[in-house]
């Protein structure tokens, strides 16, 4: 029996997206000439058929897709990431339709997120993909969406005990005990290790509690480091206000040795150590992007933990997507490959 040629099998053939294929195919969009002319010719020579009925069914559904996630402010570039996986997620599916519509909220204000929430309802969408970084906010808006029956599945943190088709993100509980595995090889066994969380309201954030956690359970464990563990909470980047706090607890504690940034704002620690020439402190933290890798690179940051946010965006859409269209039952929980990046190999990423 002769194999059905999918625009996926030309694309594959052609080395380009399912979506490019498909503006070539149906005459649509933009698309460079030389890649037309090859998109053309491999699926002449694959015999290339259309599935009317799957054209009939592209035509006549378009899924509303709803994502609510944090505004990407300033040097902070990590969730500029998560919506170019979204949209790679968009192309990939053949022969569904899907309109994606972005609410971006203030990442440490409840009222903003709160805002955007009420206007992501009004919006009415078929699926919901939500970054709970606000606890109590997401809950809120959870227990919303279940009364419309609207299914949502959440990217990057996890919450407990609601309704989310699947989680896919960080194991961050997992991910405190990697980032301790490596402060405790870098750190002397009796020198005091300090916590910095860059956040308003630290209980309201699931996924940094959550890492802080894990790394301490791991010296509690196994950790050779038998010293003080500080933990400080920083509201703001501001450049004074951080350093204010770490000039404070630096001189009140001599005998630190090492730092764990618990979020993704660790360059903001690295640009003050570098500044008050500490490059003697060993420096963990989450995320590779921009000034992070930056100061990887120069050594001020030992290693980063990244957690892949293009694939995670990518794979939630795709979730999301299969649920809404094939009634897909996912599994609760997709965890995201620990990586560990130092200055050795940041640039194989």
């Amino acid at each position: 029996m002769n194999k059905t040629v999918r625009i996926k099998d030309i694309a594959e053939k052609a080395g380009v997206s399912i979506g490019t294929v498909d503006r070539v195919l149906h005459n649509r969009g933009e698309v460079k000439a030389a890649t037309k002319e090859k998109v053309m010719a491999i699926a002449e020579k694959l015999n290339y058929k259309p599935n009317i009925a799957a054209r009939v069914l592209k035509s006549s559904t378009t899924y509303k897709i709803a994502v609510l996630i944090p505004l990407c402010q300033g040097d902070n570039q990590f969730w500029s990431k998560h919506p170019i996986g979204i949209k790679q997620g968009q192309e990939a599916i053949y022969p569904y339709s899907s309109k994606i519509e972005f609410f971006y909220y203030e990442m440490h204000n409840p009222t903003d997120f709160m805002r955007q929430a009420s206007a992501l309802i009004e919006w009415q969408p078929n699926g919901v993909i939500i970054a709970p970084i606000l606890k109590n906010e997401s809950i809120e808006l959870c227990h919303k969406l279940d009364d419309l029956e609207t299914p949502y599945a959440f990217l990057d943190t996890h919450i407990d005990h609601t309704n989310a088709l699947t989680f896919v993100g960080e194991d961050a509980y997992q991910g405190g005990r990697v980032a301790a595995s490596l402060v405790d090889t870098g750190v002397q066994s009796d020198k005091d290790i300090l916590i910095v969380n860059i956040a308003k309201n630290l209980e309201n954030i699931q996924h940094l509690n959550l890492r802080n956690q894990g790394f301490l359970s791991y010296f509690m464990d196994v950790g050779k480091n038998n010293a003080l563990k500080i933990s400080i909470e920083i509201e703001n980047t501001d450049e004074q206000t951080v350093k204010s706090a770490l000039d404070r607890v630096l001189t009140n504690n001599p005998n630190i040795g090492g730092v764990m940034v618990s979020s993704s704002r660790t360059y903001v620690i690295a640009d003050y150590l570098e500044k008050a020439k500490r490059q003697d402190l060993f420096l963990v933290g989450y995320e590779v992007f921009g000034k992070n890798s930056f100061f990887l690179q120069q050594r001020t940051i030992n290693f980063l933990i990244n957690q892949r946010p293009i694939e995670q965006g990518e794979k939630t859409f795709k979730v999301l997507i299969d649920y809404l269209t094939q009634n897909s039952i996912p599994e609760k929980k997709v965890y995201q490959p620990i990586d560990i990046v130092n200055q050795e190999n940041v640039g194989h990423l």
